[in-house]
């Protein structure tokens, strides 16, 4: 192969990408070339960009990525299911990967934290094989990968935040044990916050209460599932917490989940809780986000309390059958609600970050 394809590089934080060219060399026998369709721009994207979290630098960014198989390498012959992958197939694929065998994959059935992990998105692109991020025109697919034919009917839209978010929140959703009728908070209703709601509804809560300050957020998250939602700016900690109870008889809320990436809200979130309610942390993925809570408040209340970072790679499956099972019930396609190019991703990214769009695409 004899080519090049453009990608938009990260040089340091908050400084202009730049877009530049990387060579597109032949696969190798276990990998597969993608040619991008889209890419969206996730919150920890902007972290990243922001300097709030550690990213190789030069690096591309982007880890929410669906695109068409350009070419695969003759040791790669089916998806995750089972089923035949091939050129021009459309495909997603997991947001990190691993070779080989790991204790935590092996033993304790949790691939997503085996020792040596990588992800899509925080390598550097001047190391072979370049295409590693999701704000370009091309990404390989390495090794370790889990891959997922997408239907033909379900949009880029619809697909593109497969493999991080909707994933994310199906791995939430299963760690908060979401029973039929129970009540759930969900503090954030960015793109994770929405599915949640939604996922809650599918999983048989009763009850849906959704927690933003940006009144658009408030406002589409009725359409996903939220039977109730404050704005967290107009209301005080006591009159918030005072309102979660008296929506949640007799005695608090079910289950809670952090979504906001906001430690101050924590406390709240578990006075929000009936005695023996769960609390699920997912937002938090800046390093030094530092809790203060009542330990003794956790210990009579008997309060279950859990972190989720990653997937399992089975939940991508899971998140696409979701979202192919309720489309028409809830409007996926609407939260990627802006479209940029690569020469525009200084601009998509300042919109990200100050909440003008929900999710903005980069469509190379």
């Amino acid at each position: 192969m004899n080519k090049t394809g453009r990608a938009a590089v990260y040089h340091a934080p908050n400084t202009p990408f730049e877009v530049r060219e990387y060579p597109v060399r032949d696969v190798n026998a276990d990998e597969v070339l993608v040619r991008v369709t889209m890419s969206t721009i996730c919150r920890s994207d902007i972290h990243s960009y922001q300097g709030h979290r550690p990213n190789p630098c030069p690096g591309i960014l982007g880890h929410e990525i669906v695109g068409v198989i350009e070419q695969i390498g003759n040791s790669i012959t089916h998806d995750m299911r089972g089923e035949p992958l091939i050129v021009g197939n459309r495909v997603t694929w997991t947001e990190f990967f691993h070779h080989g065998h790991s204790y935590y994959g092996d033993v304790h059935d949790m691939p997503q934290k085996s020792k040596g992990i990588r992800k899509y998105g925080h390598d550097l692109a001047t190391e072979d094989p370049h295409f590693t991020g999701g704000f370009a025109e091309y990404c390989y697919i390495l090794p370790g990968t889990g891959i997922l034919n997408l239907p033909d009917d379900l949009s880029d839209e619809e697909a593109t935040p497969l493999n991080c978010g909707v994933a994310t929140m199906i791995s939430v959703t299963e760690a908060a044990q979401i029973k039929m009728g129970d009540t759930v908070v969900v503090q954030g209703l960015g793109l994770l916050g929405l599915y949640g709601c939604a996922i809650a509804k599918a999983r048989g809560a009763k009850y849906v209460i959704g927690l933003d300050a940006v009144a658009d957020r408030l406002t589409i998250a009725h359409k996903f599932g939220a039977d109730l939602t404050f704005d967290v700016g107009t209301k005080s900690e006591p009159d918030l917490i005072q309102a979660v109870h008296k929506a949640c008889p007799p005695d608090g809320a079910d289950v809670c989940i952090e979504v906001c990436g906001n430690p101050g809200v924590v406390a709240t979130g578990i006075d929000m809780l009936r005695t023996g309610g769960r609390y699920i942390i997912a937002g938090l993925v800046n390093p030094n986000a530092q809790l203060t809570i009542d330990g003794n408040l956790m210990l009579r209340k008997m309060i279950t309390m859990r972190g989720i970072h990653n997937y399992h790679p089975r939940q991508l499956i899971q998140a696409l059958d979701f979202v192919m099972a309720n489309r028409l019930r809830f409007p996926f396609k609407e939260i990627v609600d802006s479209k940029f190019s690569l020469d525009q991703l200084d601009e998509a990214f300042s919109r990200a970050a100050d909440h003008s769009v929900l999710r903005a695409a980069i469509v190379p």
